[in-house]
């Protein structure tokens, strides 16, 4: 095998190593608009999908969650500031309370806008009872987190 495509292989094999799922984790409001934060890791429905049906499933963990602000990572647990670079496993990680970012609370959007951007893979919506996965490159299939089978909207 050439020098050049050993190079080319490892520098593809790297690239796919640090890639992210992104997603927007949020909750509907009376007036249909969502507050929302994003989640830089791990969007997809099994892994974040799950954690969120799991470990947030009443209006007081997501409320807490929402107060986080973005995230680098969404965990079993909200868990305590610690040192961003030095993760504490099952822990979230925020940019605000871990990095000492500004900018990175809750934000609120069009329900409609939210779900078909593109800036991230997959968005969760939380109602007061359940949540909803929504894929935005399909965001007119609701993914169902509860038993993993794709749903018409």
């Amino acid at each position: 095998m050439s020098k050049f495509l050993c190079i080319f292989i490892l520098s593809l094999t790297l690239k796919l190593n640090i890639m992210a799922t992104r997603s927007y984790i949020g909750v509907r409001n009376t007036d249909a608009s969502v507050d929302y934060i994003y989640c830089h890791f791990d969007g997809y429905p099994d892994h974040n999908g799950k954690i969120l049906t799991e470990h947030y499933a009443d209006m007081d963990k997501v409320n807490a969650l929402m107060k986080l602000g973005d995230l680098s990572v969404l965990g079993e647990q909200i868990g305590g500031k610690h040192d961003f670079n030095k993760r504490t496993r099952g822990w979230c990680l925020a940019y605000g309370r871990d990095r000492g970012e500004m900018n990175v609370s809750v934000k609120t959007g069009d329900y409609k806008e939210l779900i078909n951007d593109r800036n991230v893979d997959y968005v969760y919506i939380f109602d007061g009872d359940y949540w909803e996965c929504f894929d935005t490159y399909d965001p007119e299939m609701v993914i169902n987190l509860y038993n993993s089978v794709p749903t018409g909207a």
